[in-house]
């Protein structure tokens, strides 16, 4: 902040948010506790989401909030939907305790409750998004929803299960190695996010 010749104040800055993305239906929750500027669009929230929870971006997906429904407009949407990219966070949601939902893979219904933890000022501009927490692994893509995911997780557990050896196959081809569902790494999360920049 700084005065201007005429004696009126100056405020130079950004609204910063604390977010809580918690992935509906998990227990224990899957969540993220996110810092982005409140001047992000919604298109470029849900690559954040993507990329601090750990999805592939490989899928469609909506923001719902007060009713109103945005993603990328498409005359094949059974409803209306507005355009993300016309839309600041700041715009859906303003105050501290406000929530919203973010789906991702509207077949297997990955859907998320974004919770606004806090709502600050802050002198100068917001540095890029930032996960400030976090527990447990995301489920795999297409495993089938958080219903399929835990059928799945179930299944490991018991290498006498019929589709032990299929599963353990197909989830490590999907992560790459070995799967935690108990395994959370805040370095590589925000190493995906400063790519993002």
């Amino acid at each position: 902040m700084r005065d201007t010749r005429d004696g009126r104040r100056n405020l130079r800055g950004e609204t910063s948010y604390q977010l809580r993305v918690t992935l509906m239906g998990t227990n224990p929750p899957i969540w993220r506790r996110l810092r982005v500027s409140g001047d992000t669009t919604l298109v470029r929230l849900d690559r954040i989401i993507q990329a601090a929870m750990g999805w592939t971006n490989a899928h469609l997906h909506l923001f719902t909030a007060g009713g109103v429904v945005y993603g990328e407009p498409s005359p094949e949407w059974d409803i209306e939907v507005r355009n993300e990219r016309r839309v600041r966070l700041s715009g859906i949601a303003r105050e501290e305790g406000e929530a919203f939902i973010y789906e991702y893979d509207l077949g297997d219904s990955w859907r998320h409750q974004v919770v606004v933890e806090q709502v600050r000022f802050r002198p100068g501009a917001v540095k890029g998004p930032l996960c400030l927490a976090g527990e447990r692994a995301c489920p795999p893509e297409d495993a089938g929803g958080v219903h399929g995911y835990y059928a799945k997780l179930e299944c490991l557990r018991d290498p006498g299960h019929d589709e032990y050896e299929e599963t353990k196959r197909w989830i490590e081809g999907m992560t790459g190695g070995p799967f935690d569902p108990d395994a959370f790494d805040l370095g590589a999360v925000n190493r995906a996010l400063k790519a993002l920049r």
